[in-house]
């Protein structure tokens, strides 16, 4: 709906929060201490450390780290570098379908 009313910075933050708490849900239930932290790699390091694989890459884990702040608190774009459209908000809804796929197949 964000996406198809072109309201895009408020896109970004739903997805970086879907993976976020898809993150930290497998965490809870695989009773890996739970750290207050909105870092998606530190999350997913935590994961793999417990050998954990959750289907997010580096960059993918970057990219959604570098939105939190800002669409928690805008002051126009989310991003730094240029304003989101919608070619970057269909990018992070598939990120975050993957995850939150990834992570319920781990929950079955």
């Amino acid at each position: 709906i964000l996406l198809k009313s072109h309201l895009y910075n408020p896109c970004l933050q739903n997805a970086q929060q879907c993976v976020e708490k898809s993150l930290k849900a497998i965490l809870i239930e695989k009773s890996i201490k739970l750290q207050r932290t909105h870092d998606i790699l530190e999350l997913r390091n935590l994961l793999h450390d417990k050998n954990v694989t959750v289907d997010i890459d580096e960059n993918e884990c970057d990219f959604l780290n570098s939105i939190f702040l800002p669409s928690k608190y805008p002051v126009g774009s989310v991003l730094a570098d240029y304003e989101p459209d919608e070619e970057i908000c269909s990018d992070s809804i598939k990120i975050a379908e993957k995850v939150f796929e990834s992570v319920n197949q781990l929950l079955s």
